[in-house]
């Protein structure tokens, strides 16, 4: 007899959570939830990492499903973390805001860090990944400290785009260490599993894995924290703004219009969470043949994205042509800017640098230090 999803609520309703003393269904910590036949799958999403807790209520949903539903079930939990339910849980009653208290003090999310930079794009393909790889290593030619946080997990680009091939070291206090290559501090999922293996991961878990790489990372003192976001602005995109303590982002487009329509959605995401645009990047703005560097050809569209960044009345932050020698560096793991930094696309990404390092010291002018952005949804 296959099981059904409400006979898994209802069993599920048994668990209690020991900090909240509400059952798992009532405090809506089950996400997920799939049953096929005698298989059944969900997410425990839980606010903060805590492994002992994990284990225990893994281990009571699983006594419950068997004793309520099927001693035969194959049950398979997937724990997230999303604090985002932190504020959720403790506003249900009093109980909950004194166990808060009473528990640990969180870990402050990159303390040492002044500036945090998210590069995004509407879709893939644009080289969002590429372009905030020479943003970093211009902005670590000007003196600055720079990180490079690689959060596209399924797809990550920055062990090629630098070369990297080893594995990063962990200190004495289990923390990873940032590999620095180019003057940057880099940080990736591709660092960590190989690279023919597929992350086959939900939401809560990326989410998870992005806020660890903020607070179980040695970065130390740093100018810059760049991140380069996954292409889109889906569920996962939303939550990783959320989660971190942004100043300002990028968006990368191509000039085409299937590219632009994207960019006004990421433009519209960091508005409702309160992040300052600090502009769009027109990459492949045009083709430059290498026997000819007078010539230009429009091959996507010609200004698409400036065009755009003057409707949206958001800053554009400049342009950088299609050049083999881009493809080349970024394919060979050195960033133009570094491989030939007298090269024109290079010296249009260092203006780009120098564009997003002003900006920036401007909104912390006006922000009075530039505190923490308190991130609220608008409607």
């Amino acid at each position: 007899m296959s099981i059904h999803k409400e006979q898994i609520k209802s069993a599920l309703s048994q668990v209690i959570h020991p900090g909240y003393k509400k059952d798992l269904i009532t405090l809506d910590l089950i996400q997920d939830l799939i049953t096929q036949e005698k298989y059944v799958s969900f997410t425990l999403e839980l606010p903060r990492k805590d492994d002992s807790l994990a284990h225990h209520l893994k281990q009571e949903c699983t006594k419950a499903i068997q004793k309520f539903v099927d001693s035969e079930a194959v049950i398979d939990i997937t724990v997230g973390i999303n604090i985002s339910r932190q504020r959720d849980l403790d506003g249900d009653d009093g109980q909950a805001g004194q166990q808060q208290q009473q528990a640990p003090q969180q870990q402050p999310i990159l303390e040492g860090v002044k500036n945090v930079i998210a590069v995004a794009s509407g879709k893939g393909g644009v080289g969002k990944s590429t372009i905030a790889a020479n943003l970093a290593v211009a902005m670590t030619q000007t003196g600055a400290k720079v990180g490079l946080l690689d959060t596209d997990i399924y797809g990550p680009s920055i062990p090629t785009l630098f070369g990297v091939t080893e594995r990063p070291n962990v200190t004495t206090q289990k923390k990873l260490v940032p590999i620095e290559k180019q003057g940057v501090h880099l940080v990736s999922m591709g660092f960590l599993v190989d690279t023919d293996q597929a992350m086959i991961w939900r939401g809560p878990m990326v989410t998870s894995a992005v806020k660890q790489f903020m607070q179980e990372v040695a970065w130390g003192e740093l100018d810059y924290l760049i991140l380069d976001l996954p292409p889109g602005t889906g569920d996962i995109q939303l939550t990783i703004v959320q989660t971190v303590p942004l100043t300002g982002a990028v968006i990368v487009s191509t000039p085409q219009n299937v590219a632009l329509d994207d960019v006004r959605k990421g433009v519209a995401m960091f508005n409702k969470v309160n992040v300052p645009v600090l502009g769009i990047v027109e990459n492949m703005a045009y083709f430059v043949p290498d026997d000819a560097p007078e010539k230009k050809y429009y091959i996507f569209g010609k200004h698409g994205a400036r065009k755009l960044a003057n409707k949206l009345d958001v800053p554009f932050l400049g342009e950088v042509p299609l050049r083999e020698q881009v493809r080349e560096t970024s394919d060979t793991g050195t960033p133009i800017v570094a491989a030939s930094p007298s090269s024109p696309a290079a010296i249009g990404l260092k203006e780009i640098a120098n564009r997003v390092q002003q900006d920036l010291t401007l909104i912390k002018q006006q922000e009075g230090g530039g505190s923490k952005i308190d991130i609220k949804i608008r409607p």
